[in-house]
């Protein structure tokens, strides 16, 4: 049975195409020149650039859902060059209030008579985002922040859902296998995440938690709820009005240190990921504000999220490996946790992550060695995709943009001696040190008991071979037909053979050409079969025994 939302997503799928056909006829062009035929051509940053800017006009044009989209898909390198990720970083969640009527609706139904509910209530948005609305008003005596969705945003939502998931297959076309990983998993997370931040009472719910994490802390401020006049489409809370975090001029004026503020930031994320487990993931600088004593504020729960524990142990290993420099143990622990190819190229992995720290630390780089490792990355990028499982996306959205607000506050911030101190003074590192003890200790005792019990299984072993009496059961992995394809050559060379000199025979001792002639004709479609298996462009193929780093290693001994 067609449903309205399926009508309404037909609808928006053709609008969503249209949006979006110039693009899919260049990426169509890219494969094969002339769409049907013809060489894949090359496409420069600049192009690149120019068509992340079509798809960021595309995703204004279509609305709410594709500006969150938008919004998200800025935040996964691993998805998107990184031409298109500086572009639609721009994209900001602001879109021009609904008509009060509208909202005053939604108000109605939910809470009663905007009159009799609030002692005032001012019409006018104070900001108008892509899934709700605020509004000033006073409740009980009190200056509150009145949140209300959008009226309609649910239907629009669950059609843009469903276009999203209808598309997949066709974007996928166009995109290499670990980017298509990557992109199922964000199509999931997306769903998943604009459907909780359409709920106000996961918001609420997710507020009050995180504002109990730091009760008694001076340094954030979270808005009390307004339970009374709450729902699930409607949010009341406490106003707290402050300075925009990116302000600087006006912070520099009220004499904050914006280093200490930095640092207070980065400290607060670091409790709710890797102490709490639960953190609010939209920091941008419209999201964060400063009090008159320098508190952050935070607002706008919507987007929130969970880590579970082996991923904060996991994070907590990270930050701890990078105050280290421990490169080994940074790859080690990107692969434990999914974000990291086991087949990575670890010599060009480690270049990486070399550079990186020394521009997180702000060390002097040159410019050659930033062009060499760009190099070894570009020609190797498809051997190991980087991949986000779907339960770090919002920890790395949050790291990225964190980041970025509190190089603006400090342009020399050091995230990662930030991080370091607050590992060390919360006791993390020690933790670290002793679970490895432990770990060493364990590997110790096992090496002791194997060198007990090695000696006279291999003398076992020895005598059996003396005897004449060892057997070896060998099982041989042929998942590319390879022994298949070398049979069928086999074959063909035999008939091949036959028929050549069955041929020979039968005109030499025949002294007629026409039955040698006929047994050649019936060789000649096995000769040409045997020409085409060592014509075809896929020869013979094994998977591959040696990585190309084990190679590169034998090449330099």
């Amino acid at each position: 049975m067609v449903t309205l939302v399926n009508l309404r997503a037909y609808w928006r799928f053709l609008l969503v195409f249209y949006q979006f056909s110039p693009l899919i006829v260049a990426y169509t062009r890219d494969r094969k020149r002339f769409v049907l035929f013809g060489r894949s051509r090359s496409v420069d940053a600049e192009t690149r650039v120019r068509r992340a800017e079509v798809l960021l006009d595309s995703l204004l044009t279509l609305g709410p859902t594709f500006i969150k989209l938008g919004q998200l898909l800025s935040t996964r390198p691993d998805i998107l060059p990184p031409e298109y990720v500086d572009v639609l970083s721009s994209l900001q969640d602001e879109v021009p209030p609904a008509e009060w009527a509208d909202a005053q609706q939604v108000l109605h139904e939910d809470l009663g008579p905007v009159d009799e509910v609030f002692t005032d209530f001012d019409t006018e948005a104070i900001s108008g985002a892509s899934l709700g609305q605020v509004y000033l008003a006073e409740y009980d005596g009190e200056k509150v922040a009145v949140k209300v969705r959008r009226p309609g945003i649910e239907e629009l939502v669950e059609a843009d859902l469903r276009v999203i998931r209808w598309s997949l297959p066709l974007v996928q076309r166009f995109i290499g296998q670990g980017r298509a990983f990557s992109l199922e998993n964000l199509a999931d997370e997306f769903a998943k995440t604009i459907r909780q931040e359409m709920d106000y009472n996961r918001e609420a719910e997710m507020l009050k938690e995180i504002q109990s994490n730091f009760e008694g802390n001076r340094d954030i401020r979270i808005p009390t709820v307004a339970d009374d006049v709450s729902g699930p489409r409607v949010l009341t809370m406490e106003y707290l009005p402050g300075v925009k975090i990116s302000d600087i001029q006006t912070l520099d004026e009220m004499g904050i240190d914006r280093t200490e503020l930095a640092e207070r930031l980065q400290r607060i994320y670091l409790q709710m990921i890797i102490d709490d487990g639960v953190f609010h993931a939209d920091p941008h600088p419209g999201n964060l504000a400063v009090d008159d004593d320098g508190a952050v504020i935070f607002y706008d729960f919507g987007m929130s999220g969970r880590v579970d524990s082996f991923i904060q142990n996991k994070i907590v290993e990270f930050y701890i490996a990078v105050a280290n420099q421990d490169i080994d143990s940074i790859l080690d622990t990107l692969i434990e946790m999914g974000t990291l190819s086991p087949d990575a190229d670890r010599q060009v992995m480690s270049d990486v992550m070399e550079l990186a720290i020394a521009d997180a630390r702000g060390e002097d780089i040159e410019q050659y060695r930033v062009n060499q490792i760009i190099e070894q990355v570009e020609s190797t990028i498809y051997e190991f995709p980087l991949r986000l499982p779907r339960n770090l996306a919002l920890v790395l959205r949050v790291a990225t943009v964190v980041e970025g607000v509190c190089v603006t506050l400090d342009e020399n911030f050091d995230f990662i001696s930030v991080a370091t101190e607050y590992l060390t003074q919360e006791g993390y590192r020690e933790e670290t040190i002793k679970q490895v003890a432990g770990d060493v200790s364990d590997q110790l005792q096992s090496t002791s008991r194997s060198l007990v019990r090695v000696p006279p299984k291999l003398e076992r072993v020895l005598d059996r071979v003396e005897r004449e009496n060892l057997t070896l059961n060998v099982r041989v992995d042929d998942k590319n037909g390879v022994f298949d394809k070398l049979a069928k050559r086999l074959a063909f060379a035999i008939f091949i053979a036959v028929g050549v000199l069955s041929s020979a025979i039968l005109y030499a001792f025949g002294g007629s050409w026409e039955p040698a002639a006929v047994v050649a004709a019936l060789t000649l479609p096995i000769g040409f079969l045997l020409y085409r298996s060592f014509r075809s462009k896929k020869g013979l193929r094994a998977s591959p025994q040696f990585t190309r780093q084990n190679l590169k290693q034998r090449r330099n001994e």
